[in-house]
């Protein structure tokens, strides 16, 4: 594989110098200079980063020499974790002159070689993480490590990481072999360890045929492919994906979701994705951290995130979900509709008496028709999940939508309020006929119990 060409070797020259200055990071993407914050002696942090932690919220509590708390539960050695924050702080003032926690207080712990996702709406705070871990934005407080290493007082150029942009950030100019190349020749490296590393990065992401293209010559997925791997060739011990799909198609990106994963899981580097796309969330991430106002409202595996969510927040910006209202009765029992529901869910934090959702996903629920349930089974005359326990609600079908892979069915119970449900294929069509008296069954474990 041949290296960068001797005018493509000019270019980079000329980055080469903003490179040294801080005003470009070390693969070749735009960037700006990290602080250079005083160095102090780290402390030894202890962190909760286990790979399937029980479900918390991100909070954290004032360091000591020995720990700094991310969690509620038992802590882990930082020098186990791929990437640590701590205590972080980012303020903003906005164009009507007030101030924007865009970084609230937020600690965490990412496993090395983890696929860990960052999720949340715009304004969040995810991506102002992203970038001040990246070294483009600069924490008003706070700390974070790389292992041992601490680097929010480090330039972007010399931080173990390296990031994908939204907008892939090629050369138009250079090949896609000479772009792979990019870093390492800045790094001054022996040519035929370039070469081979190209090679192995092109291999990497299932485009050896096209080296000598230019960027201009290639799809949007073979661009973000590129990028990928020449955020890959140096080896970082972190890369970053800052929404790296969104300019994809729909069939493309769920094509590249499959892809990231598999690069991922054979490089065995800790990857770090920001999306606002749940299903893009769901699908690739090991751990998920649902961001709101600043902060992580919730960190867990992606089915500990959609099926136990720990406030209405959550469980309303995953997935589809309906909201019914109900009152505590118990320590696991509601009273939602006319009924009493017995939930899996402890409810001693509640007190007896108080106004709750009950958060029920849609295709949790067994639609089938009106009176043939009657503790028995739900019988061959239900649509949905299996359901051996008695019809919680009755009500009315009001619309039914054919979504391809699946119907979409909503009722009107008799409160007034209309869930929907989420039926496969095949369909009873006189079940799902607008006007048709329905009842409706879930299982207890499927409820949900959040604040109003």
């Amino acid at each position: 594989m041949a290296s960068a060409t001797a005018g493509a070797k000019g270019a980079m020259f000329r980055v080469a110098r903003a490179v040294r200055s801080g005003l470009v990071s070390a693969f070749g993407a735009p960037s700006i200079v990290a602080h250079a914050a005083a160095s102090r002696k780290p402390p030894t942090a202890i962190l909760n980063a286990t790979s399937t932690p029980a479900l918390t919220t991100a909070t954290a509590t004032a360091p000591t020499n020995a720990t700094v708390r991310l969690t509620r539960d038992a802590a882990v050695d930082r020098r186990e974790a791929g990437l640590t924050v701590g205590r972080a702080r980012k303020t903003f003032i906005s164009a009507e002159d007030k101030e924007v926690k865009a970084i609230d207080d937020v600690s965490l712990a990412v496993n090395a070689g983890e696929f860990f996702i960052m999720l949340g709406p715009s304004g969040c705070g995810k991506t102002t993480l992203l970038r001040s871990i990246a070294g483009l934005e600069t924490l008003d407080a706070g700390e974070i490590y790389i292992g041992d290493q601490r680097i929010d007082n480090l330039p972007p150029y010399e931080r173990p990481v390296n990031t994908v942009f939204q907008s892939y950030a090629l050369f138009p100019h250079m090949t896609v072999a000479e772009n792979i190349a990019f870093g390492l020749e800045m790094e001054k490296k022996p040519k035929k360890q370039i070469d081979a590393t190209v090679a192995e990065m092109l291999d990497l992401v299932h485009l050896s045929e096209f080296g000598r293209r230019r960027p201009s010559q290639l799809s949007g997925g073979q661009q973000q492919r590129v990028a990928l791997a020449r955020a890959l060739a140096k080896k970082p011990k972190v890369l970053l994906l800052d929404e790296s799909l969104s300019a994809l198609d729909f069939k493309l990106r769920r094509q590249m979701q499959t892809e990231l994963k598999r690069i991922q899981r054979e490089t065995g580097i800790t990857f770090i994705f920001v999306t606002h796309d749940q299903e893009e969330a769901l699908s690739m991430g090991d751990r998920i951290a649902v961001f709101h106002n600043g902060r992580p409202e919730q960190i867990g595996t992606p089915e500990q995130i959609y099926d136990e969510p720990v406030d209405r927040f959550v469980a309303d910006f995953i997935g589809d979900i309906n909201f019914i209202d109900a009152r505590i009765t118990g320590p696991r029992e509601i009273e939602t509709a006319g009924v009493r529901l017995a939930v899996a869910q402890d409810l001693s934090g509640f007190a007896t008496g108080k106004g709750v959702s009950a958060a029920i996903r849609p295709e949790r629920i067994t639609l089938m028709p009106r009176g043939k349930a009657d503790g028995a089974g739900a019988g061959a005359g239900a649509a949905g999940p299996t359901f051996d326990g008695k019809p919680v609600f009755d009500g009315t079908v009001t619309e039914s939508m054919f979504m391809g892979f699946d119907m979409r069915v909503h009722v009107r119970l008799a409160t007034g309020e209309t869930v929907m449900t989420r039926l496969a294929p095949p369909f009873d069509a006189s079940l799902i006929a607008p006007g048709t008296p329905v009842s409706l069954g879930v299982e207890s474990d499927h409820i949900r119990v959040v604040e109003r």
